[in-house]
């Protein structure tokens, strides 16, 4: 027997006086009288709750001193237009069935302010909350949002592996994956770990980017996409950091620098249309709650042009700022959050790129500029939250690869299919990374990022 019901968003979208419904949810308030009883209920459809007028002597009426806040419950009546304040509908009940109780002395939602990281110890039961509901419906709507932009230009979305021996970025911080028992691991004559004895042969990790494989995809099908989950065994516990996180990362072959940051750019403004349309109800709530972005403003950054600037020029305005930092400013300094806020709250209020870093602190992939002390790369900072989308040309001559591959002390021989992309038929091509939690962090105005992924992974994090 299936299980019938009328979500409340289509409800509220396109309900008519008179029409029959059954609404199914989770209680959100009750109210009662001898007579009857007022039940708020939302389904997890959209922001808004539906009333429902439960009178004395329909089937199930007995049954309401057990439908307390959080009960699951379906109403089967008739919709009539409310006279209460703030809602265009209410349905007349003409029958209540009772799913799933709530204990009211131990269920931990109840109808009263609750603060974000009490939320967090439940988060298995937060997406029920009027915040955490709007955060994920905005966070559906974003994933939406990618595949359209990329669909619509011709991007192939491409899976690459979960599980790698690479490195992509050179800083060690991944997490280990073996087959093997801990408490007996195979030692080499040295007394190292010996990986042949493993799964696959080698030492494996966790991958913190998909954005080897994503070149050799793109080398050969033009333009891809990826989107798909990452990992960082860092030991940070900040809140712009998670250990597990979703990344965005599109390659185009034959493109340049000039090509990537347009494309960014592209991105992150349309993401800014998308989401003031698929979600305004969320949007005015959060920026109400949590004094972020309003949906005009959002609307407003989907339609404003980025500001560009050098690295080294980037420096200089940081040099001259009148406010004194945390972390010293001089050319080769891998910039901060609080130089990045400064140039993009202060110097050009709103978002910029930042282009041609130091080649000593960027990854080994970056194509060396003619100056040899900088790399074609870009970073685009966006207001209040900093670094949203890493990028850059990637080297397409070999020499120059491989050498700064050597220079790295990395693993030439395992990367020697990464330089057979330049060996048959290379041609320039550019791409960049986004952290998917990042862009949902900064439209929705959540303050955490552990507040934008349903089961935040971090140092000492994994309870759900």
């Amino acid at each position: 027997m299936s299980i019938r019901r009328d979500r409340i968003i289509d409800i509220l979208k396109s309900g008519t006086a008179g029409q029959s419904v059954t609404v199914c949810g989770w209680v959100r308030s009750r109210r009662e009288s001898k007579a009857f009883a007022f039940l708020v209920l939302n389904d997890g459809s959209c922001q808004m709750t539906l009333q429902c007028v439960v009178d004395q002597g329909i089937p199930g009426f007995d049954l309401l001193s057990r439908c307390q806040t959080g009960a699951s419950v379906r109403v089967t009546g008739e919709l009539k237009e409310s006279q209460g304040k703030g809602q265009a509908w209410e349905v007349v009940a003409k029958k209540l069935e009772l799913f799933g109780e709530a204990n009211p002395e131990t269920y931990p939602l109840q109808k009263k302010g609750h603060t974000l990281e009490f939320l967090r110890e439940i988060a298995h039961l937060r997406g029920r909350t009027n915040t955490f509901g709007a955060v994920w419906r905005v966070r559906n709507a974003l994933s939406h949002g990618v595949h359209e932009f990329f669909q619509g230009r011709g991007f192939v979305w491409a899976h690459t592996p979960i599980i790698t021996a690479s490195d992509c970025e050179g800083a060690g911080e991944m997490f280990t994956v073996t087959s093997m028992d801990l408490n007996k691991l195979p030692k080499t004559d040295k007394g190292q770990i010996d990986w042949s004895k493993d799964f696959f042969g080698k030492h494996a990790h966790l991958t913190v980017s998909g954005q080897l494989e994503g070149e050799f995809l793109a080398l050969s099908l033009g333009d891809i996409y990826t989107f798909g989950p990452t990992f960082r065994a860092e030991n940070s516990n900040t809140t712009r950091h998670l250990s597990e996180f979703w990344m965005i990362e599109p390659e185009m072959a034959f493109a340049d620098l000039d090509d990537d940051m347009q494309m960014a750019e592209d991105f992150i403004r349309f993401l800014c249309s998308w989401i003031v349309k698929k979600c305004p109800d969320e949007l005015g709530f959060l920026s109400e709650m949590y004094k972020g972005m309003t949906p005009q403003e959002i609307a407003t950054l989907g339609e404003t042009k980025f500001a560009r600037i050098t690295y080294t020029d980037a420096i200089k305005e940081l040099e001259k700022a009148s406010i004194k930092f945390e972390f010293p400013v001089k050319w080769g300094i891998d910039l901060q959050s609080e130089h990045e806020r400064y140039l993009t709250d202060h110097v050009f209020k709103g978002p910029v790129i930042v282009t041609n870093y130091p080649k000593d602190i960027k990854a080994f992939y970056m194509r060396q500029n003619d100056d040899g002390r900088t790399v074609a790369a870009m970073d685009v900072l966006a207001p209040r939250i900093g670094e949203i989308i890493g990028g850059s040309q990637r080297e397409e001559r070999i020499d120059l690869l491989e050498a700064r591959i050597r220079e790295m002390g990395l693993p030439v021989d395992d990367l020697q299919w990464y330089l057979d992309l330049r060996r048959y038929g290379s041609v320039p091509h550019a791409g960049f990374g986004l952290g998917f939690e990042r862009i949902v962090q900064y439209l929705s105005g959540m303050a955490n990022i552990r507040d934008v992924i349903p089961c935040p992974r971090a140092p000492q994090t994994i309870a759900f």
